[in-house]
């Protein structure tokens, strides 16, 4: 890597952003999966440095138990206080426990990128909640003059609803879908919200993310079988049921459906559907506030021509440069390069590279990138 890495210092020169680092990362056998989301997530700007934060607040904590946070928290510190500004990086600590915590990344099958950033910001969240709940423990059972010094309590009155945790994890990736039904009988809207890291958008060929988010949030209508149970009517109705982005997240993730079950064939088959997605992108038929602008920084991309084969790699922009990370090998790449990503317009193409997992940072929030 020592050449690569001075090739990719000379090809930055005195561009070189300072204090940031470019480093690849070790493959164990067949963790580019792994890899290739640790990237998107150290480029992720505000992410990167809540996680260092809790680190430098919690790396005292010497006896405190390993868990897959402590292992990022570390791993990104590891990079960022790296005297060199690029080389390559061992995340062996990290790898080892993801195995240890869950059996689906123990084999040495191909692994699904989308499934590892669920499982990964799922389990921060839940570590994150855990401590939060042994320390308001702790402070309830502590003297009163403590429970001053150590600020106000979270408490709530008497009888009221206690708010779900909100994390800095909750912070940057968490939207909120609502789900709209409305009975074509009485006309009752029914709403139910529910929370997501990640939007699942279904693709057809030759479209685009926003073609494929209209599809998302289009009206569907529940007849015949599907008939909606409306509690105004105390009964079964015809129905129009539709998805709408009621908050949208700090950081969009998309995960665009390319792995899909193919009945016939009795297996998955990978869709390489070209389909564009642009550096910026209009959140506006999906939002009820008005539009939300976003600006991509990171893509993990999925190589190879079916689902259970393959390697990932990403793109990822830092300082307005654009820079492919393959494990160990980071180079330069031309912001044109991006669109070679959006996949094939013919099912049979020599190119195999297609943009899988999108990042999008909201624009006017501290974006640094």
């Amino acid at each position: 890597m020592g050449a690569a890495g001075s090739k990719l210092e000379k090809a930055l020169g005195d561009q070189f952003p300072e204090g940031e680092r470019y480093f690849g990362l070790e493959n164990f056998g067949n963790t580019c999966y792994c890899n290739s989301v640790l990237q998107a997530l150290y480029f992720c700007v505000p992410f990167r440095e809540q996680l260092l934060e809790y680190y430098a607040n919690n790396k005292s904590m010497a006896d405190a138990e390993e868990n897959l946070l402590t292992c990022l928290a570390d791993l990104f510190s590891q990079i960022s206080s790296q005297k060199k500004k690029t080389g390559v990086i061992a995340p062996k600590r990290f790898v080892q426990r993801l195995k240890k915590q869950n059996e689906l990344f123990r084999s040495y099958m191909h692994q699904d990128a989308h499934e590892f950033l669920n499982f990964l910001l799922n389990e921060l969240v839940d570590i994150l909640e855990k401590e939060a709940q042994t320390a308001k423990n702790d402070q309830e059972t502590s003297p009163p003059s403590e429970k001053a010094a150590n600020g106000p309590k979270n408490g709530l009155a008497n009888g009221a609803k206690k708010e779900p945790l909100v994390t800095w994890v909750h912070k940057n990736f968490q939207g909120i879908l609502t789900n709209e039904t409305r009975c074509l009988r009485c006309e009752t809207v029914t709403a139910r919200d529910e929370t997501f890291f990640d939007l699942s958008l279904d693709i057809e060929q030759n479209s685009s993310i926003t073609s494929c988010l209209k599809n998302f949030s289009s009206t569907e209508t529940l007849n015949a079988e599907d008939k909606f149970f409306c509690d105004k009517c105390c009964s079964l109705q015809e129905a129009q049921k539709r998805m709408k982005i009621k908050k949208p997240p700090h950081i969009l993730v998309i995960h665009l459906k390319r792995f899909k079950y193919i009945e016939q064939l009795g297996r998955y088959k990978k869709l390489s559907y070209r389909v564009v997605f642009p550096l910026e992108l209009k959140l506006s038929d999906t939002a009820e506030d008005a539009d939300i602008e976003y600006s991509l920084f990171a893509v993990v991309v999925h190589v190879g021509s079916g689902p259970n084969h393959g390697h990932y790699v990403s793109l990822v922009k830092s300082h307005n440069h654009w820079l492919f990370f393959d494990d160990e090998n980071v180079e330069m790449i031309d912001e044109s390069a991006v669109q070679t990503f959006f996949g094939s317009s013919q099912e049979y193409s020599s190119n195999t590279d297609h943009g899988y997992i999108l990042f999008y940072e909201s624009i006017g929030s501290g974006n640094k990138n």
